[in-house]
This record gives structure tokens, C-alpha cells and sequence, in this order.
């Protein structure tokens, strides 16, 4: 029996509506389910948090025709100054050095999830919202969604079903994918600062025995995450604006002169989260759906944006060939397509918080000479550079757009 659709991408944030623009004109058969009203994730308080996005990832919004509209409110990172609270150890990273406009830019969440979102409306893709999907069930040929709309039931088919739900997917419990978790004992402080000097389009990393600190150039002031051991966090929520300023201002220092919020104080709890599997029968997951980072490197959002386009690539093949898409076979060389960037990626994150949330003195004065050392070796900062601008191996390609 035909299904009624050849793929249903359960999730209407920023890793759905990029694969459903990255489809669009493909021939696919295919719509987006939403549980939110766009209304409810307008005004959710996660569109505050500030995307640091890599020149790869740049390259890829290019593509699916997002970036365009958003560039004008991403603001470029020209350098980053990384330091060791209380140590010797520092290096600075430049755009001028690798020849490059800028290492990446900076752009708050709900700008582009906004454009993202209107784009998808305005080339006509399907978005069933709000509707929740309840249940799935794979078979032979296809997989069935139970989805809920208010009281109402519908039943829909797909020949496969991508999980772009979210940390919280629905698709992947539905589908029993198990995950693997190691909680970090940290919480990130969220806000954005005003400062009395100009940033420069300069990024600040500042490592701390209880976490790093970033203060990231947005617009004319900067975006502030701050993470923190889980308890120190709780207790800096619980101060006045005054006092938990003042305690901002003592970590990162005068740098950028006197910081004074000019935001709202969010929480979110750090680990990391990887799902066992990539797939089940007839279906994939991708985000944060398959991988939650911890945002000491900012690659959270650059790695899910390569899941969805090298998917998309993948499906755009696949369906040109007039072969099933959600074959198992399909689905485990997507999987096996993207191992190496995971393990390079969720490795090197897990090893920097490792490696900078510990005061032990031996291991501190290792990495302050690692620093110092790096800052002097040009061909090692230029190696890291590329690795951070996402550069280092191929970018996926979406028919001619990449």
C-alpha cells in the first residue's frame, strides 16, 4: 500500500526546518510535525540563548537558503582569547592570522529559528502543529504515526520517520533508542552583559576550577554562558542582580570594563548525551535528538546542522536511484557516515571539560603550558582553527547548493 507520505520529520525547530528546506524541490513527499504552536516556541526563554556558529555551518545555511536573511543580525568573531583563571597559560586565536572574514559568528537562537520557520511557510512545506506524536509502529514497508491534535486522532504513513524532536525526542523513547549519559555535576549560567568598552568582535574563553566562562560578542554587547558546579550555580541564581554581577564581574575581570545585565538569568543543566543508535526500523534521529553537548566549544548546534544536510545529501541520492528510504541498510550508512565526526567532536568536548574543570595542580600546570605552547606555534593554532570552523573534512553537498 502507498504511504501517505515518503518522510515525516517529527520536530519544527531549528534541525527540522533545515531538513525540510534542505528537501524542498526534491520530489519527496514529506511534512513536519510540530507539537508547540509557533505562538509557545516564539516566546520560549531558549530562543535567548546565543548560536555560535561555524564558518562550515555558515556555508551550509548559505545553502538552504537561511543565512541570507539572518546575516545582518550574526555578529563575527574576528578573534577568541582563551586563559586559565589564576595561571599563566593564554593564546589568541585570529581571523587575520588564517586569512579569514571572521572564526565564526554569533547569532541569537530565535532569529534564526524565526527565519527558519518563515522560510519553510513561505515555500509551502507541510506543518501539521500543534500535534503530538503519540505513538509509532514500523513495519515491512512503512512506519505509522499516531499523532494527536487537541481531541483529535490521525493516523499517518511514512516509508521513514526522522526524530529532529529535541534532547527530549519523542521519537527516539517511541522507538525505544537507548542513550548513554555522563552528567558533569555543572550548570550553565545563561545571560547577555553590557560593557562599558567595546568587545571588538573579540570571543573570551576563560577556564575556571568549577567551569568555563565565554563572554561572546552579540551585537554591541555580549552573550554570557557561565557554567558552574550545579551547586555554586543554584546559588548564584539566588543572588540579586547587584551581587551576582559583581561575583561575573571578579571571574572574567576588567577586560571589557564594567559588565552590567542586560538579560535575564537562565539555568541549564550540562551533560552529555549520546544515543546508543542512530536508527531503528524506518527510523533516524538527529540534534539533539541524538547528542546533547556540553557548550564549552560551542559545537552543539554545527554538529547537528551536519546530521540533518549530510541526511538530506543521503535522501536526495537515495531517492534518485528510486530506492527505499528507510531501508535498514540506508539508515546504517548514514549512521556510519557520520561516526567520525561524532567521535572527533563529542571526544575533544568531553576532554576540554575534563581537562580545564579540574584544580589539580599537576594537571593545571600542564594545560597552562600547553596554552603557552600553542600560542607559539602558528601551524598547531591554524590545525585547531580549521577544526573549530568546521573545515577540516568535506561538508556535506544538497544536490548543487553546496
Amino acid at each position: 500500500m502507498q504511504p501517505d507520505y515518503d518522510l515525516l520529520i517529527a520536530g519544527g525547530g531549528l534541525a527540522g526546518n533545515c531538513l525540510a528546506l534542505a528537501l524542498k524541490d526534491s520530489g519527496l513527499r514529506y511534512a513536519v510535525i510540530e507539537a508547540q504552536s509557533r505562538e509557545l516556541t516564539d516566546a520560549s526563554g531558549a530562543g535567548d540563548r546565543a548560536l555560535a556558529l561555524a564558518a562550515g555551518t555558515v556555508v551550509m545555511l548559505e545553502a538552504l537558503g537561511i543565512w541570507q536573511g539572518v546575516a545582518a543580525d550574526a555578529t563575527p568573531i574576528k578573534a577568541i582569547h582563551v586563559s586559565d583563571r589564576g595561571h599563566f597559560g593564554k593564546t589568541r586565536l585570529t581571523a587575520e592570522n588564517e586569512q579569514v572574514q571572521a572564526l565564526g559568528y554569533v547569532i541569537a537562537a530565535r532569529i534564526l529559528e524565526q527565519h527558519a520557520a518563515a522560510l519553510v511557510q513561505q515555500v509551502g512545506i507541510e506543518v501539521l502543529s500543534p500535534v503530538r506524536l503519540i505513538g509509532a509502529m514500523a513495519g515491512t514497508d512503512g512506519i505509522h504515526a499516531s499523532l494527536k491534535s487537541g481531541d483529535e486522532a490521525l493516523n499517518l504513513s511514512a516509508r521513514l520517520l526522522v526524530g529532529a524532536d529535541g534532547g527530549s525526542s519523542s521519537v527516539r523513547q517511541l522507538m525505544q533508542i537507548g542513550q548513554r549519559s555522563v552528567d558533569y555535576g555543572q550548570t550553565a549560567i545563561v545571560t547577555t552583559v553590557k560593557t562599558t568598552l567595546p568587545h571588538r568582535n573579540v570571543a573570551y574563553e576563560r577556564f575556571t576550577d568549577s567551569g568555563p566562562l565565554a563572554l561572546l560578542p552579540l551585537g554591541q554587547d555580549c552573550a554570557v554562558v557561565w557554567t558552574r558546579k550545579t551547586e555554586e550555580a543554584g546559588e548564584l541564581m539566588a543572588t540579586g542582580n547587584a551581587e551576582f554581577t559583581a561575583a561575573l564581574q571578579d571571574c572574567f575581570g576588567y577586560r571589557l570594563g564594567e559588565l552590567s545585565l542586560a538579560a535575564p538569568r537562565r539555568v541549564f543543566p550540562l551533560t552529555l548525551v549520546r544515543a546508543e543508535k542512530l536508527y531503528a526500523a524506518r527510523t533516524v534521529i538527529v540534534g539533539n535528538a541524538a547528542h546533547q553537548l556540553h557548550p564549552v566549544a560551542g559545537q552543539g548546534f554545527n554538529l547537528g546542522l551536519r546530521d540533518v544536510v549530510q541526511l538530506a545529501e543521503q535522501l536526495l541520492a537515495r531517492h534518485r536511484d528510486g530506492l527505499d528510504i528507510g531501508s535498514t541498510d540506508f539508515l546504517e550508512r548514514y549512521a556510519q557516515a557520520r561516526e567520525a565526526d561524532y567521535q572527533r567532536v563529542i571526544g575533544f568536548t568531553d576532554q576540554v571539560v575534563k581537562l580545564f574543570s579540574n584544580d589539580w595542580l599537576a594537571l593545571a600546570a600542564a594545560r597552562n603550558f600547553g596554552l603557552a605552547v600553542l600560542d607559539r606555534l602558528p601551524p598547531a593554532k591554524s590545525l585547531l582553527i580549521r577544526h573549530a570552523m568546521g573545515l577540516t573534512e568535506r561538508l556535506p553537498r544538497l544536490g548543487n547548493r553546496t
